[in-house]
């Protein structure tokens, strides 16, 4: 049965930024899954499928509809129990990604966002810069440059961010364990969507977070590593 994916980029639609969208495609692969990509714009979102979306991913998986990377990832657990690579394993994990999620959506995306926001509005058509700077500076208050400026000056903050990955990568090499689960396609997500529209120029090398997050890149020949990091 085919699967169509519809994730958000830019001008260059081959550089999907969206870290939801990488939770969706991340979650595929993992799957073994054959996928058809379809990139959209901000402003491509509501006619997605004939309308009715307010948000990416999208899945078209036959004659069903799934928005949500939380409900996609949910979704081919149900639809493929017994492929190799489990997403979750038990309920109890489902719970634990939840609150990952919730770290990562509170924490990560607010650092990342007050870091990449002109860089995100650079990557866009015209009509979706137009978008994105007006829908942003309404929920910002400021103008986009105003709103990332000094953010050179926070770059040390994204290590205290990441202390609890950090601390879990000293037991396990995976926060799913030894084996990568959706959780790990989370805040791995986060970091791609910065990676994908700033790059990691702010991140200490030597960072075991960063270890782990090559290790994601690679994973399922190499599907995160696919899209160049921003220079």
């Amino acid at each position: 049965m085919s699967i169509k994916l519809y994730e958000l980029a830019g001008k260059d639609t081959s550089r999907p930024f969206s870290p939801h969208c990488w939770k969706a495609r991340m979650a595929l692969a993992h799957k073994q899954l054959e996928y058809e990509t379809v990139p959209v714009g901000f402003t491509e979102v509501p006619d997605i499928e004939n309308g009715g979306q307010g948000i990416v991913p999208v899945i078209r998986h036959g004659e069903r509809v799934i928005a949500d990377s939380f409900q996609i990832a949910l979704h081919l657990r149900e639809a493929y129990p017994d492929r190799d690579g489990h997403l979750f394993q038990g309920e109890g994990s489902i719970a634990l990604s939840r609150f990952i999620e919730a770290w990562s959506n509170s924490q990560l995306h607010p650092w990342i966002i007050k870091w990449a926001a002109l860089d995100i509005h650079n990557m866009l058509n015209e009509t979706d810069q137009a978008y994105f700077r007006e829908s942003r500076e309404k929920r910002f208050g400021v103008t986009l440059e105003a709103f990332v400026e000094g953010r050179e000056e926070r770059a040390g903050q994204l290590q205290q961010l990441l202390a609890p990955i950090r601390l879990m990568l000293k037991h396990q090499p995976y926060l799913g364990g030894t084996q990568p689960m959706f959780a790990d396609y989370i805040p791995f997500g986060a970091l791609q969507w910065l990676r994908i529209c700033s790059g990691l120029a702010m991140w200490d090398k030597d960072d075991p977070v960063r270890d782990w997050f090559e290790r994601l890149l690679d994973l399922h020949d190499g599907v995160g590593r696919s899209v160049p990091e921003a220079q």
